[in-house]
């Protein structure tokens, strides 16, 4: 590997750690990559390109699955509050099929109203006479997983079916998708590598979507693309006039050096109707 400024690459080695950039390597190793031989032409400068390329991704991730995110715990609260004619739903076992995962949920929920100091959960307790704050504040103390974990615990199939109708989807595929939400947004959050990641978990294959959707018979489901694919259908449905396909076209076009083929990417993409 050839270095065009040694002084510079060592203060980036020093405060990034070499650990961290060898994933980065890897890409310019010559088949078998076992052997650790670098291509021809491998210079510092292209390793730091593909790791700059990654953290910018990761940053649009992040931002496009918060808007999820954020609809998810909306709708979850507000959905159960109509449907089940109560606003304290969610701390009562009435309304949940698995008691042990119904008191699991309550302990993050104490831990959580407990330790919080937003102001909204300071006005409730010295306001009202209840142990815990109705459903909409309490979705917004939860994590994502939390979200997820409850929703799939929801007894009644009515509830669920709704929750996940509005999303466009069958209730099997929407708690699939959001443990895969969950798991890369906690993955951008630590700063991991996503850009040519194989991913652990495989999304459920979803069928007779609502809206416009991909053909999945040539995708890879374990590849950073079907994610992308995920998040652009849901966005899709929440904020219609989304701009999640420019944004990726603007990455891209700055990092035109970068093979999306190695994120699941197939050669016609941008034809998909989920992208036009």
């Amino acid at each position: 590997m050839s270095f065009s400024d040694e002084a510079k690459a060592e203060r980036y080695l020093t405060n990034i750690s070499y650990h961290r950039l060898a994933s980065y390597i890897v890409p310019f190793y010559q088949i078998p990559k076992t052997n650790l031989l670098l291509k021809s032409g491998t210079t510092f400068e292209k390793v730091l390109t593909l790791y700059r390329f990654d953290k910018k991704l990761r940053i649009l991730l992040f931002n496009e699955i918060e808007k999820i995110e954020v609809a998810i715990r909306c709708v979850l609260a507000n959905f159960g509050c109509k449907e089940l004619h109560d606003d304290y739903w969610i701390t009562s076992p009435t309304y949940f099929a698995n008691s042990i995962k119904f008191q699991q949920t309550l302990t993050v929920i104490d831990k959580e109203i407990d330790g919080s100091k937003e102001d909204y959960i300071e006005n409730f307790r010295v306001s009202y006479i209840e142990r815990y704050p109705p459903a909409w504040m309490i979705t917004e103390v939860l994590s994502f997983g939390n979200l997820n974990y409850i929703y799939s615990n929801i007894a009644s199939n009515q509830l669920r079916k709704k929750i996940a109708d509005y999303f466009g989807v069958k209730p099997m595929v929407f708690v699939s998708w959001l443990t895969v939400l969950s798991n890369l947004r906690n993955m951008c959050c630590h700063h991991a590598r996503v850009w040519n990641r194989e991913f652990v978990l495989k999304p459920a294959e979803a069928r007779k979507l609502k809206c416009a959707w991909i053909d999945t018979s040539k995708i890879d489901n374990k590849r950073i693309y079907y994610r992308l694919c995920i998040i652009k259908y849901l966005l899709n449905i929440i904020s219609p006039n989304n701009d999640m396909h420019d944004k990726l076209n603007c990455l891209f076009a700055e990092y035109s050096q970068v093979d999306i083929s190695a994120m699941g990417f197939p050669s016609d993409w941008q034809n998909e109707a989920l992208w036009k």
